[in-house]
C-alpha cells in the first residue's frame, strides 16, 4: 500500500483537515488530495461514512476544502470528506497549461486514450482503482457507506463515475454539473482531446447518455442536483434539462432545484452544501 505524505494538518470543528500527497502508479506522478475526518473518527473512534467531493475546472484539492464550508456540518453528522485534485501536474506535456478548460486543472475524471494525454491523464483509474481503495484501507471510513458529489466538471465526474461504477457509491448528488458534455463546448473540447474524434466513445462519459442507457433505476433513493439560474454557464455548458429528461425516461428520482439569482461560484455552493451533506447522510446512515 502506497505511503501518504502529509503536507498539511489543521484542527477543524473538532475533527482534522489533512492535505496529503502520494506517488500514483495510475498517473505516474505525485498526486494530491485532502481528507477531512470528523471528531467521531479520531483517536480510535468509529469508522464513518465517506463523501467524495470533486471540484471543477481550474481547481485543486484545496478549492472545495477551503471554500464550500462543508466541514462544520460534516463534523456534526460524523461524515468524512475526500477532496482529490482535478488533474495530473508536472507532466510537462506540451500545451498542458495553455487553456484553463483543458489539460492541467481539467482532467474531466476520465482516462485519456489519445497521445500525449493517455500517459498521465488517467483520473478515473486514479480515483477508482488507487485513491479510493487506499482511503478505504488506511483511513477510518466505511467502504460500504461511500457517496459522491461534485461541482461543475466535478458534478460531471460525480454523475458519470456513479453510473459507470455501480455498487461503489451508495449516494450521489451534484452542484451545477456539466450534465451533457457531448452537447457543450467544454465537453466537446475535452472529449475530442482526451478520447479522440470518434464520438461513439464519448457517450460512456456523458451523464445524460449514461442515464438513458440504464436498464434499471440506479439510485432509487434519489439524486439531488442544485443549479443557479444566474449561472453564466447554464445555457451553453451545463444543460440540466438533458439530465432531467434522461432521469424521467428511466424513472430515476431526481430532485433538480433551480435557484433564482445564484451564479456558478462557491457562494452558491456554500449556500446549498448543507442540503447535500444531509442528502448523503440520509442514505449513508440508513
Amino acid at each position: 500500500m502506497a505511503a501518504w505524505e502529509t503536507v498539511g494538518e489543521h484542527r477543524c470543528f473538532g475533527g482534522v483537515q489533512r492535505f496529503h500527497r502520494h506517488d500514483s502508479a495510475a498517473i505516474g506522478l505525485p498526486m494530491r488530495f485532502a481528507l477531512f475526518l470528523p471528531p467521531q473518527a479520531l483517536d480510535g473512534g468509529q469508522r464513518v461514512p465517506l463523501l467524495v467531493c470533486l471540484a471543477g475546472l481550474t481547481c485543486t484539492e484545496e478549492t472545495f476544502t477551503m471554500k464550500a464550508g462543508a466541514q462544520r456540518l460534516a463534523a456534526e453528522l460524523g461524515l468524512a470528506l475526500l477532496m482529490p485534485d482535478t488533474s495530473p501536474r508536472g507532466a510537462n506535456v506540451p500545451g498542458e497549461s495553455e487553456a484553463w478548460d483543458f489539460g492541467v486543472g481539467a482532467g474531466f475524471y476520465l482516462d485519456a486514450t489519445q497521445a500525449p494525454w493517455s500517459r498521465h491523464w488517467r483520473m478515473e483509474s486514479w480515483l477508482m482503482t488507487e485513491l479510493l481503495p487506499q482511503v478505504w484501507a488506511q483511513a477510518p471510513v466505511r467502504q460500504d457507506r461511500t457517496g459522491i458529489t461534485g461541482h461543475s466538471m466535478g458534478g460531471h465526474g460525480a454523475l458519470t463515475l456513479a453510473l459507470r461504477h455501480p455498487g461503489v457509491f451508495a449516494s450521489v448528488s451534484a452542484l451545477a454539473p456539466i450534465c451533457a458534455p457531448m452537447q457543450c463546448p467544454w465537453g466537446v473540447k475535452a472529449f475530442g482531446g482526451y478520447l479522440g474524434e470518434d464520438r461513439g466513445t464519448w457517450a460512456a462519459h456523458d451523464a445524460s447518455a449514461l442515464m438513458r442507457a440504464q436498464r434499471s433505476v440506479p439510485y432509487p433513493q434519489g439524486i439531488l442536483v442544485d443549479q443557479g439560474l444566474a449561472d453564466k454557464f447554464l445555457a451553453e455548458q451545463l444543460h440540466p434539462q438533458a439530465l432531467e429528461a434522461a432521469c424521467a425516461a428511466i424513472g430515476q428520482p431526481l430532485t433538480l432545484r433551480r435557484h433564482a439569482g445564484y451564479d456558478h461560484g462557491y457562494y452558491f455552493i456554500a449556500s446549498v452544501i448543507d442540503d447535500h451533506l444531509r442528502h448523503h447522510v440520509a442514505t449513508l446512515r440508513a
